[in-house]
């Protein structure tokens, strides 16, 4: 029996946990910032620390006698968490910290697809200096996205003509004070490509697509994503068969490359795509699942985890040891009222009558068996069908039973919402 380790506590630790504990074969062991109550009822043991306190992390490897670990977020990545732990004998699936990189540093991304020539990188610069991304700003005319060189949490990126103008593109400079990547804004559908990867072998997973605009119609301010969906033949409706080859060689490219700069990278790759009139762009890459996309993916998933967890770690991973079931999958997530600018934390939640939905628990906190909101998303129901509007219906059922200060998008996975996007390509093509 494999003892594994999963770090992190969100709504995508939950669901690594689940597909894990599917197989009945793997004992389960948790390090988290705060106890989710998901997680904990499937884990053996839990270790309540912050998830970049890297030597607590690797005492309790050492302690429970772990032989693996999957990595959630994104900031024990960047701290050099599979560091620690390959260090310490512990096989990760997860990049190294300087593998990682791709995700933390989006200068690094940006400027190792240019020395590579791989496609799909958009017109960018780099600047460290506010001063002088100011002056190109004042100076450009047209559109462009703003974006913090480092880690933003899914939050920090400003896109002109859509979420400020030239004022505020300037003034969101200033605030970040420090290192920032100016981008062409890319115009057409986002779909998110994830794929298993063992150093040389990319293995992909099912296309999703997220929402990360708080409010119904894709408006609002950004969030870490309110709900995500995909289609039981694995693609999206406005992804021909050519965009997702483009995609995928992309992505394939990214892991040769960090190869041969001395990185090579084990674990989840994550590309979030803008698939525009000239076929796909790299928005960026994540160096871990997606938050909610995880949920979509891993609800699918029918093969042994702790399998492809090893083909991961040994580098023996095949396209055979992965099965997706053919169904459509809808997430929505419940976030509580305000967010995600001024959540309402400590607030009671009671969930009802859930149906044939799965719950995955996400930052919310268990009280003498009563649940009470935190500071970001709350819940998750996803709803798995033979179509699209079925599983809609079940996340929706699921999701509108919930009593408390909350709020969801209802209009995630429904047909009226993905028949825009399908419009929306064709007029662009």
């Amino acid at each position: 029996m494999m003892r594994i380790l999963v770090v992190g506590g969100g709504g995508r630790e939950h669901a690594i946990a689940s597909a894990l504990h599917r197989t009945g074969e793997t004992e389960i062991f948790s390090v988290m910032a705060k106890k989710n109550p998901g997680i904990a009822r499937l884990a053996k043991e839990i270790c309540l620390v912050p998830e970049t306190d890297l030597a607590r992390i690797e005492a309790f490897a050492g302690k429970t006698g772990v032989t693996h670990a999957i990595i959630g977020p994104e900031a024990p990545l960047e701290a050099g968490v599979v560091d620690r732990l390959s260090g310490a004998g512990v096989a990760c699936v997860g990049p190294t910290k300087n593998a990682a990189r791709i995700e933390t540093d989006k200068a690094f991304c940006r400027n190792l697809m240019t020395k590579y020539n791989i496609s799909g990188n958009p017109d960018y610069r780099v600047y460290q200096d506010p001063s002088e991304a100011i002056a190109f700003v004042k100076d450009h005319e047209g559109d462009l996205a703003v974006k913090p060189v480092g880690l933003t949490g899914g939050k920090g990126v400003r896109i002109m003509g859509e979420q400020v103008d030239k004022a505020g593109a300037i003034e969101y400079i200033r605030e970040v004070n420090g290192g920032v990547v100016l981008e062409e804004r890319l115009k057409g559908e986002e779909f998110t490509l994830q794929a298993f990867v063992d150093g040389f072998h990319i293995v992909p997973m099912p296309l999703v697509q997220d929402h990360k605009r708080a409010g119904k119609g894709d408006t609002g301010p950004n969030t870490g994503g309110m709900g995500s969906y995909s289609m039981p033949d694995h693609m999206l409706p406005f992804v021909s068969r050519k965009d997702h080859t483009t995609a995928l060689s992309i992505m394939a490219s990214v892991v040769a490359a960090l190869k041969k700069e001395g990185h090579p990278y084990k674990g989840i790759l994550y590309g979030q795509f803008m698939n525009t009139s000239d076929g796909p762009k790299v928005i960026e890459f994540n160096a871990r699942f997606g938050d909610p996309e995880a949920m979509n993916v891993l609800t699918l998933l029918c093969s042994d985890f702790s399998r492809v967890v090893t083909g991961i770690t040994e580098g023996t991973l095949t396209a055979s040891n992965v099965a997706f079931e053919k169904a459509a999958t809808v997430c929505k997530y419940l976030v509580p009222e305000g967010y995600p600018q001024a959540p309402l934390s400590g607030r009671p939640l009671v969930t009802g009558e859930k149906g044939n939905a799965i719950l995955y628990y996400a930052n919310v906190e268990e009280r003498e068996g009563k649940l009470y909101t935190l500071t970001s998303r709350t819940l998750a129901f996803v709803g798995k069908a033979d179509t699209l509007p079925e599983a809609e219906q079940i996340a929706e059922k699921a999701a509108s039973k919930v009593e408390g200060e909350v709020f969801h998008r209802s209009d995630i996975g429904t047909q009226t919402l993905l028949d825009q996007r399908i419009s929306h390509m064709k007029e662009l093509r």
